[in-house]
């Protein structure tokens, strides 16, 4: 009897439908990229002052240039170690006082201005962009410089809370009634973010869009893959994660023409309105309905799908397999990912692969966007080179398998940043390039890290498996704002020396070594799933 695999084989197994199909679910993976990096461009931190009311009137009196104000008004860059003076200490002297004259006005209190008092911003900030931030307008600087971090700390929190629930719901009740709650539910957080009044409420907004993005996105993976051949599963699984790099490319542009947050917000979260349209242009997964033993539905579907393909329509369609119904009839259980010792082995060394390739590729963008030039071209660049990191791992998984290419590109990304710690900081263009190599280097370990997640799982547990080992890359995130950011507070390279020993060989390489004994990529694999039950085929 024919199984789903068979079945597609003669309606085709990555004609029309599946590819008219891709594309429209391509689209959920471009718009995930705002809500997962968008902290660079809705954070930006643009030079800022403190704001004296007293300076900038005697600044208008005496008809001062910007640079003449910044001169005489704004403490220099203090010693080495001091956090940030010139932006979060300002002199204490009054500058109403009449005995302040025009030219170098603090020459009168001080033979020298490093012996004047330094107080605390008392009425603000000034800041030099013609744009506007979640910082400029919450005043997110200094000592509450913290709460950048926190903001994109909590849609990682959203993403590990999200993922067991999530997964869950798509397993039990269909991958396509979990995209479309998710979808509709984070377009409405996204609209709120936009509008939140103040930074308590922002949060919220954030982590609870959090909660259910992700599941979107991982939703629309799954799904794709279970419309394709088995032939065709792997390339539409890397293509659907460059449709996320097309993401980043098209933020970097939307960003650049709307420099202000709240628009910027709004841009990114009302298109996704519009993938409610996905209720009548995309059908169920036939592989979760054949789990579910509804197989009239399956049989509608592949009829829709050869019609689509241009492929006669079948007549043993009521003779569909139940052979994977056998070992996926029963409802998906956390505790399945742990049955045995092997897939207990595959999920532990897939959650900490998970966890270095995110705080990597998350501590890059972070680090690239802080580390000053041109915020737009340089996040821009980056993301450039994931789409030949995608082209890499099509020419080279069939051929070297897994653990060349992944242990490669861990190796790789470990090197960058090794070698980003002794560049200048003047060299900017230098620091970049490395940077992107970096950045390709963990594009390619992170996509092949996905794309055995969802391999190594049968279907009526395989979004909960992705959902649940990918929550270590959660974690990763929720605690790479504050490595990033406060690190580079203490020193600029310091972060890269953490990402350099995260993803050295110390540890990635050797976690690559098992997983790839383990399971071998070299066309179908066969593994054990549940003890005393059938062997299923990935």
């Amino acid at each position: 009897m024919p199984t789903v695999d068979d079945i597609l084989e003669q309606v085709g197994e990555f004609g029309w439908f599946q590819k008219q199909a891709f594309l429209t679910l391509c689209l959920l993976s471009a718009a995930f990229a705002p809500v997962y990096v968008g902290i660079v461009f809705l954070a930006f931190t643009p030079d800022h002052r403190c704001l004296s009311p007293g300076a900038a009137e005697l600044s208008r009196r005496c008809g001062w240039s910007a640079a003449e104000e910044l001169n005489y008004t704004v403490p220099g860059p203090g010693p080495a170690g001091d956090a940030f003076p010139r932006q979060c200490r300002s002199y204490a002297v009054d500058w109403n006082q009449s005995a302040l004259g025009c030219v170098d006005p603090l020459a009168g209190l001080a033979a020298n201005r490093s012996h004047l008092p330094l107080g605390p911003c008392l009425h603000g900030w000034a800041y030099d962009t013609p744009g506007s931030s979640i910082v400029t307008e919450f005043n997110l600087v200094c000592d509450n410089s913290w709460k950048v971090d926190l903001f994109q700390s909590c849609v990682n929190l959203g993403f590990f809370l999200g993922s067991l629930g999530v997964g869950y719901i798509a397993d039990r009740f269909g991958r396509k009634l979990c995209l479309l709650a998710t979808s509709l539910t984070s377009a409405v957080l996204g609209v709120l973010t936009a509008v939140a009044p103040n930074y308590t409420s922002l949060l919220l907004f954030r982590l609870l869009q959090g909660l259910v993005s992700k599941g979107s996105w991982t939703s629309g993976y799954v799904l794709i893959t279970e419309f394709v051949g088995m032939g065709y599963r792997r390339m539409v699984a890397i293509l659907y994660q460059m449709a996320f790099t097309v993401g980043l490319v098209v933020l970097s542009g939307v960003a650049y023409a709307i420099p202000h947050w709240r628009w910027l917000q709004l841009a990114i979260s009302l298109p996704t309105f519009f993938f409610l349209l996905y209720y009548w242009c995309v059908p169920e997964s036939p592989r979760w309905l054949l789990s579910q033993k509804r197989n009239a539905q399956v049989m509608k579907i592949m009829g829709h799908i050869a019609q689509k393909n241009g492929k006669s329509p079948l007549t043993d369609l009521k003779m569909l397999s139940l052979e994977e119904d056998v070992t996926e009839k029963l409802s998906p259980s956390f505790v399945d990912l742990f049955r045995t010792p092997q897939l207990r082995k595959h999920t532990f060394i897939l959650m900490y692969l998970w966890f270095t390739s995110s705080v990597l590729y998350q501590g890059l963008i972070m680090h690239v966007g802080a580390t000053g030039g041109n915020l737009y071209l340089d996040f821009l660049y980056s993301a450039l080179v994931e789409f030949p990191a995608a082209f890499i791992i099509l020419a080279t998984i069939d051929r070297f398998g897994l653990i060349r290419p992944l242990a490669t590109s861990n190796l790789v990304a470990g090197t960058a940043c090794f070698i980003m710690i002794f560049i200048s900081h003047d060299l900017h263009w230098l620091n970049i390039t490395v940077a992107c190599v970096g950045r390709m280097g963990i594009t390619i370990v992170f996509q092949m890290v996905c794309l055995v997640n969802a391999e190594l799982y049968p279907t009526f547990v395989r979004n909960l498996g992705v959902m649940v080992c990918s929550s270590l890359c959660d974690l990763g995130g929720i605690i790479t704002p504050f490595l990033v950011f406060r690190l580079m507070e203490v020193w600029q390279g310091l972060p890269l020396t953490l990402f350099e020993d995260k993803d050295g060989e110390g540890w990635c390489l050797p976690s690559c070594y098992l997983l790839a004994h383990s399971v071998l990529l070299h066309g179908k694999e066969k593994m054990p799933f549940l003890e005393g039950r059938p062997e299923v085929y990935i």
